[in-house]
């Protein structure tokens, strides 16, 4: 297994790091430490040929820290002001850090439409991009400031996840207060072992109530959540504790840090992946069990003919669920009609399209190739 874990970090050359709120916010101190141990060992990690992104937490502790706040605010303005004063100071601790190192720090602030419409994903992806060939690290956060509580990510967990796919990275690196992941909880059961190795990240199959208990929103659970997104890019996660000196040093060098969660072989091309976990579908579309069939076993686009039933609002070019009789999903895609459209073809042969709409566009009403078993 160990030689597992060095061919698959050795061949990373593409890498984002997320640090959680517990190691940003929870040293002594102005906290200035942390950041300068990163920067130096990103520094050094970059003259080897690896490119680095960074997805940081840490605004709202750093903010409730610098305001003088007992405890964390409940309402969504509260934390969003909270935020705004806690940025600065985020991005201002990663500028100085990087700069004693003579490297270049850039803030990329979203929210999850960002991600979720294609043209934005597409346009962030060519911007980070182009800050890679210019050697600078992107800092990465949610933009907490004007993201209210239907488009937050919920946790940088899954932000980092989905950064993994928009900058096509090799290798996620979650830094937290826990050393990985446990067949129990640690901090209740002394004789709880780490698991060194999961091979397959859809089928833990141990008990993932473990919380961190930190000052970060994502515990354990999370994380795990994270990584099986990660793998479906066909990309490897190791969770590590932050506070450990050196510890992204010992992690690309292939030594035995943290827990490593193994990339899926049948990976998700970038679109497929981008439709699964990063969009939110606005509609479903009820099918029947022959284009189901078709759809789960026959690798076939979904065809007008298979659907009995639409439900919701949305535009052709957005991603809905498709869903049995039953309402259970069991696909998503990029519909090739709208939800108003489809209400009027439903049922119908491709044949007998162009009378009901008075045009045709697509035969299919999602095609193959912009849809993803789930």
């Amino acid at each position: 297994m160990k030689d597992l874990r060095i061919k698959i970090i050795k061949k990373a050359r593409r890498v984002v790091v997320k640090v959680g709120s517990a190691v940003v916010a929870g040293t002594s101190g102005d906290g200035s430490e942390i950041f300068t141990r990163l920067s130096a060992e990103i520094h050094g990690l970059k003259s080897k040929g690896i490119e680095f992104a960074v997805v940081s937490s840490g605004a709202i502790a750093l903010g409730i820290r610098k305001l003088g706040l007992k405890e964390k605010p409940s309402s969504i303005p509260e934390r969003q002001a909270v935020a705004a004063v806690g940025q600065g100071s985020l991005m201002a601790k990663y500028d100085a850090a990087f700069s004693e190192d003579s490297e270049m720090a850039a803030q990329v602030l979203l929210t999850h439409d960002d991600l979720g419409s294609r043209v934005r994903f597409l346009n962030a992806r060519n911007t980070l991009s182009t800050l890679l060939k210019l050697g600078i690290v992107p800092v990465i956060n949610e933009n907490d400031t004007v993201a209210v509580e239907e488009i937050k990510f919920g946790d940088n967990d899954e932000l980092s996840a989905l950064v993994t796919n928009l900058m096509e990275a090799d290798l996620l690196i979650i830094l937290s207060d826990i050393d990985g992941l446990y067949d129990r909880d640690p901090k209740k059961d002394a004789s709880a072992k780490k698991v060194r190795v999961v091979e397959d990240v859809d089928n833990i199959g141990i008990d993932l109530a473990v919380e961190a208990g930190s000052l970060g929103t994502g515990g354990i659970r999370s994380k795990c959540e994270a990584a099986r997104k990660a793998a479906h890019f066909g990309s490897a996660t190791v969770i590590a504790n932050g506070n450990s000196k050196g510890v992204l040093s010992r992690i690309l060098a292939g030594e035995d840090e943290g827990t490593l969660f193994l990339p899926k072989e049948d990976r998700l091309t970038s679109k497929k992946h981008w439709i699964a976990f990063s969009t939110r579908p606005s509609g479903r579309v009820f099918v029947d069990e022959g284009a189901k069939e078709a759809l789960l076993k026959g690798g076939k686009s979904l065809l007008p003919s298979g659907i009995r039933d639409v439900d919701g609002s949305f535009d052709a070019g957005e991603v809905v669920h498709c869903v049995d009789m039953h309402g259970k999903e069991f696909a998503r895609g990029v519909a090739n009609y709208s939800a108003v459209e489809i209400k009027k073809i439903k049922g119908l042969k491709t044949t007998a399209l162009e009378d009901a709409l008075g045009y045709k566009v697509y035969d299919e009403v999602i095609h193959r190739d912009n849809l993803v078993v789930l």
